[in-house]
């Protein structure tokens, strides 16, 4: 359709007087404003760029090192360090000889380089004090020692420099290669509570050949490659964890996030689509113009994380491949991909000259839905593709996309901003009724399997009955930006854009945009591979269970009267759940970040510690005294912590085995001490969504507590991870509300959500004793 459009925008026919040229104004006029566009784009990334590179110094300072040279130069003073008596003499002399040119030239010169070089010296420092991570181990409630208060002091004047998403990127250390020993030792300890006695001395064997032998020709390469690597660890991360793993990702990798649990704005599914796509791309625009804050919130000061995950958030995709899948993003993306009963549509959000108002992509989804579409046979399981095995859909990409329609279709969705799903289910929150949270769970987890597009970086889906939830791939980022990103698109949508009386978008549609269905071309063998895809899909969807807990008997406001981390209490009350459930200890994952250092992804933090067991015996056994729990619980809590502080500031112990692991591969080499531990098996795998990231928003800073709640979504949660074990999400969203989301297989004979559930209140009831004096 848009090669006939521009056939039709210019032509050229011979007549008897001469050539006659014909052409479509306004078709020419949008082809200029969208070449302007893109000129706009590429100055300003690099004005962003530019700025970014030289924090946190800007043009003002370059117009006074100018200024200063200048004025000493003019009174006979050098203060450039014989720069500028160089250039003039031996540089530009020979094209301007030694007049005033050369020498205004060459001050220019000189100066430009010299602010560079000092420049280029505070990044240096910067980075040296971003190095330190001595605060990360203060202890709460304690005096500050005085190296920390001195580093608080200058990060909190840099702060006022006004940095921009991505100003501290360059600064940020790369990640350290941590000890052998420590991390074999570290590596032992956490493996005590789970094996024999017997077990553990052939490990303590193992460990010790292993430290002593092949581990230190394996540690040389690596700490090699962390030389040469901005990241020793991420890339292999995302080859071999995400990207080269051949089965669905739906479930056993893609995650989901929820709506706020308070009353949804409004009932209208199109309006609703509308406010949370249009809020998206202001998002989306934030992170272009690098105007998303580069500081996490943290408990003492606002500290500088990696950015980079931000900017593949928008207008990317996972591509499939036979063995491998790769990460493709694109510059721009002017539409959204968007799926409505059976049937995908491309809707523009861009008219060339600006981005639409919600109230006018409003127009354009009520035109979809008012349409009614009826998919024609085949069409409407396409995108199961995405959610079956990985080298088939290679294959069939291979085979039956690359050319015609579907080819055009493909590129429309994987090309596109992101993916708005309008579903054709309701969903509900009920108090008194949690199964219905539970189905809303698993609508946002897999969906029918044929209704969202996998590959996609996001999907942002809205039931029937206008709410909102989200379905995001894992290989491109983690859960931290994409809590953050919701937490701002409801924070655009129920507080400040909001709607009308009748529940509709606001505002006037001055511009009138119309959906473009796509079209696809289903041949037998590609319906064979759909139905194939299918089958698999309803199995991996039949096979999982979802149980959600929303608990509002007591928060962190309650565990902070122990003084204890919140996160850690609720990591020892998952342990007294795991053991009362399975009456046995095993390896717990809880994911830790590594933002700290550049293109930093994730650690492991091993909650299973002998700590955490001498706790879970104490709650379990009645002859232990209430006081003696609490005594337990802190040392356990404590050790926990100390764990969390060593993984986030690269001093974890499974991403750096992991690394090793793949050079052993690599160099073929034989390690019985691997043999007997890899892969790590967690049958017990939890993570915390964060909140509270949009504080820095300069809207954020005036809205009540009672608006901010709000804001407070549901959290997240992702499938099983082992097909024997939990996967257990938890976000804990006030003073007094905490919701934990439960994921098992129904295949595995030693697991139930629901019964874990019924555990895990029964655990929080039991731990809520210890607040009781």
């Amino acid at each position: 359709m848009a090669e006939a459009h521009s056939a039709a925008a210019l032509s050229f026919s011979l007549t008897h007087d001469g050539v006659s040229v014909s052409y479509d104004q306004e078709l020419l006029r949008d082809f200029w404003h969208g070449y302007v566009r893109g000129i706009k784009r590429r100055m300003g990334r690099f004005n962003n760029h530019f700025r970014a590179g030289m924090f946190p110094a800007n043009p003002l300072t370059l117009a006074v090192v100018v200024g200063l040279i200048s004025i000493f130069s003019a009174i006979g003073i050098d203060v450039s360090f014989g720069v500028v008596p160089f250039l003039q003499n031996y540089v530009l002399y020979y094209v301007f000889g030694d007049g005033l040119i050369g020498r205004t030239i060459s001050l220019l010169l000189a100066s430009a380089l010299i602010w560079f070089a000092l420049v280029q010296m505070i990044r240096l420092s910067l980075k040296m004090l971003l190095c330190y991570k001595g605060w990360m181990y203060e202890q709460p409630g304690k005096p500050i020692s005085s190296p920390t208060k001195l580093w608080l002091g200058i990060l909190a004047v840099i702060s006022k420099c006004g940095p921009a998403l991505h100003s501290f990127q360059g600064a940020l250390p790369h990640l350290p290669v941590p000890s052998l020993d420590e991390t074999v030792k570290k590596h032992l300890r956490s493996m005590k509570p789970i094996l024999s006695e017997k077990e553990f001395k052939e490990l303590e064997v193992h460990s010790d050949r292993f430290r002593l032998g092949v581990g230190r020709r394996l540690q040389r390469y690596l700490t090699l490659k962390s030389f040469l690597s901005i990241n020793y660890m991420t890339d292999w991360w995302e080859e071999f964890v995400y990207n080269r793993q051949r089965s669905p990702i739906m479930i056993n990798s893609n995650y989901y996030g929820f709506d706020t649990l308070n009353d949804c704005p409004t009932t209208v599914q199109a309006a609703r689509a509308a406010n949370i796509t249009w809020a998206a791309l202001q998002f989306r625009r934030k992170v272009e113009r690098q105007e998303i804050s580069p500081f996490s919130i943290a408990p003492r000061t606002k500290v500088p994380f990696c950015t980079m995950q931000y900017e593949r958030l928008f207008n990317s995709c996972r591509l499939p491949g036979e063995e491998c899948d790769r990460f493709a993003q694109w510059d721009d993306a002017k539409h959204v991909a968007v799926f409505y009963n059976g049937v995908w549509f491309k809707v523009p959000v861009h008219n060339g000259k600006r981005l639409l108002d919600a109230c006018e992509l409003q127009a354009q989804f009520d035109e979809i839905i008012k349409s009614d579409p009826k998919p024609t046979e085949g069409e409407e399981h396409v995108a199961v593709l995405t959610a079956g095995e990985r080298k088939p859909w290679a294959l069939a990409r291979k085979e039956f996309f690359s050319t015609g329609v579907n080819k055009t279709s493909l590129r429309a969705i994987e090309r596109a901003a992101f993916c708005v799903i309008l579903d054709d289910e309701e969903v509900f929150y009920d108090p008194e009724d949690h199964t219905k949270l539970d189905a809303w769970a698993h609508n946002l987890l897999h969906g029918k399997a044929y209704n969202r597009w996998f590959d996609k970086s996001f999907n942002i889906i809205i039931s029937k009955n206008a709410r909102f939830g989200i379905n995001t791939e894992h290989s491109w980022g983690d859960a931290a930006v994409t809590a953050h990103f919701v937490e701002f698109v409801l924070l655009k949508d129920v507080v400040f854009e909001g709607y009308d009386e009748t529940g509709n978008t606001k505002g006037e549609v001055k511009v009138k945009m119309t959906p473009e269905r796509l079209k696809w071309h289903i041949t037998e063998p590609l319906q064979k591979q759909i139905d194939t895809s299918l089958s698999v899909a309803n199995a991996l969807i039949a096979d999982v269970e979802m149980a959600l807990l929303p608990w509002n008997e007591f928060g962190k406001g309650l565990v902070k009267k122990l003084k204890c981390s919140p996160d850690a209490f609720m990591q020892m009350t998952l342990q007294l759940t795991y053991f009362r459930n399975q009456n046995k200890f095993s390896l717990t994952y809880e994911a830790s970040m590594t933002r700290l250092f550049r293109e930093g992804r994730t650690e492991t933090v091993r909650s299973c510690t002998v700590e955490s067991c001498d706790f879970v015996r104490s709650m379990l056994d009645p002859k232990t005294s209430r006081d003696e729990r609490v005594r337990l619980l802190r040392i356990a809590c404590e050790k926990h912590q100390d764990q969390y502080r060593d993984a986030m500031t690269g001093r974890g112990m499974d991403r750096h085995l992991f690394s090793l692991y793949i050079i052993k591969r690599y160099l073929e080499e034989e390690s019985p001490f691997f043999d007997a531990i890899f892969p790590p098996t967690y049958l017990l795998s939890t993570s915390q969504t964060p909140l509270n990231q949009c504080d820095d928003e300069a809207e954020m800073k005036h809205l009540s507590p009672d608006k901010k709640l709000k804001l407070v979504s549901a959290g997240g949660g992702f499938g099983p991870v082992a097909d024997a074990g939990y996967g257990v999400s938890y976000v804990i969203s006030g003073e007094n509300h905490i919701t934990f989301h439960i994921s098992s297989k129904r295949s595995a004979p030693n697991t139930s959500s629901a019964g874990f559930k019924a555990d895990l209140i029964k655990s929080l009831r039991e731990m809520q004793t210890l607040f009781v004096e």
